[in-house]
């Protein structure tokens, strides 16, 4: 456990909601620990977006990812990563 809070540390997440047809573009910005997660939404033109980021690039990439069509982006702080 003290192994996860460590490694959550200087980390966030953010989850947006993105068109389908805007996809490609927005997954091509994000860094992820290993791929982002998608999910689908009641709106099948829409996905869900999830990742987990290093902080210190939150505050570029999230301009970038509204350019994008990224909508309804929320950054969250993280407790633990347990691999």
């Amino acid at each position: 456990m003290l192994q996860g809070a460590m490694a959550a540390e200087g980390k966030v997440g953010l989850m947006m909601n993105v068109p389908r047809d805007r996809l490609d573009s927005v997954l091509a910005l994000l860094p992820a620990l290993l791929k982002p997660t998608i999910s689908s939404l009641a709106d099948s033109d829409w996905a869900d977006v999830n990742t987990i980021l290093d902080e210190s690039v939150v505050r570029q990439i999230i301009p970038r990812l509204k350019a994008a069509g990224a909508r309804g982006i929320v950054e969250y702080p993280l407790n633990k990563v347990i691999d």
